[in-house]
């Protein structure tokens, strides 16, 4: 039953500590010194915790009580009470810029991480440093409104950077997401602004995707007369279909041919996870052919001249060219176009 101020004022110390209970997680504990303090026991995140309510008789019980129905109210609004009276105790910066400096911190220990690419970083930063800090930088991010963020992104669009605005719209939802982990603020502001962007123009790679044609661009790739490695290069195209940077950047030790695969490592990948490419008997083949010409180098398409470095990257477009393919017709990125149109 609950607690009345005589029998908190009578309450006598034992040899160890005990308590009183005065119901909805209220308690007094009884020190062996004679000292009484008042607590209250809720969970959190499945995790009993203890929240300190004061000393009596300085706090008398209806000021724990009141104390008590306060935190009650806070953990039915989804708020630790213990964690919102760290924060009152240690006040720290809750503006957008604050907010934002430290996601930008987290995001910079990946790339040390090698699980995210130092550019994405870098146009990160420029993007909010640039556009959004000097808008809405010293604003506290719970208070920032929609209608306030929409036109510092259309400020960018009047610039014709379409793409810029659509991308610093998409960091700022990740750092208004950042705030909510942090406990700063409870909702992504920029779901409110969908579809009020306007959409990039989207510059599909030129590919061949009628399967004739494609039939007639093997059959030239396989008479291709010019340098072997380029050659060998144009046939595992089609066959492994990899973003031209990962061709021509192909190291011998990614290649394990006794079990056909073609492993890029995380960290050549656009996405930093490790890449596996189930080689065909035909791409096998292509590079046993191949490694007794460049096996004892690093690369397996290294530059003519310089066997130190990869292939360049305008060598495989170059060869299209040579073959009678023009630019807006085939492209080497465009392998990726084929095969996915094609396969799904």
């Amino acid at each position: 039953m609950p607690l009345t101020d005589t029998a908190v004022r009578q309450a006598r110390p034992r040899e160890r500590v005990y308590r009183l209970n005065d119901g909805r997680g209220l308690v007094l504990l009884i020190q062996p010194n004679g000292s009484k303090w008042w607590r209250f026991r809720y969970r959190w995140q499945r995790v009993e915790q203890m929240l300190s309510l004061g000393v009596y008789p300085d706090t008398p019980l209806s000021d724990a009580r009141n104390q008590r129905e306060a935190a009650r109210q806070a953990l039915a609004k989804g708020i630790d009470p213990g964690a919102e009276r760290r924060v009152a105790r240690n006040p720290v910066d809750r503006t957008f810029e604050a907010v934002a400096r430290h996601y930008l911190a987290g995001l910079d220990k990946l790339v040390r991480a090698n699980k995210r690419s130092a550019k994405t970083l870098k146009k990160a930063t420029w993007a909010l440093e640039t556009y959004v800090f000097p808008e809405l930088g010293r604003r506290n991010i719970d208070s920032i409104l929609p209608s306030e963020l929409l036109p510092v992104l259309k400020k960018i669009e009047t610039l014709g950077l379409l793409e810029t605005a659509r991308r610093t719209k998409q960091r700022c939802g990740q750092v208004f997401r950042h705030g909510i982990g942090l406990g700063y603020c409870t909702r992504d502001i920029t779901v409110d602004l969908r579809g009020l962007l306007e959409a990039p123009t989207v510059e599909h790679h030129a590919a061949i995707t009628d399967p004739t044609r494609v039939g007639a661009l093997l059959r030239d790739i396989d008479a291709y007369t010019g340098r072997e490695q380029t050659k060998a290069a144009l046939r595992l195209a089609p066959l492994t279909f990899p973003r031209p940077h990962n061709l021509r950047m192909a190291r011998w030790s990614q290649v394990d041919l006794p079990n056909a695969q073609w492993r890029i490592e995380h960290r050549h990948m656009k996405k930093k996870v490790l890449h596996i490419i189930p080689l065909s008997r035909q791409a096998v083949e292509i590079f046993r052919e191949l490694h007794p010409v460049t096996g004892h180098g690093e690369y397996v398409f290294p530059c003519l001249g310089h066997p130190d470095r990869p292939m360049s990257e305008n060598t495989i477009n170059d060869a299209l060219r040579t073959m009678g393919y023009a630019e807006d017709e085939m492209t080497g990125q465009g392998f990726r176009s084929l095969a996915s149109t094609l396969l799904n």
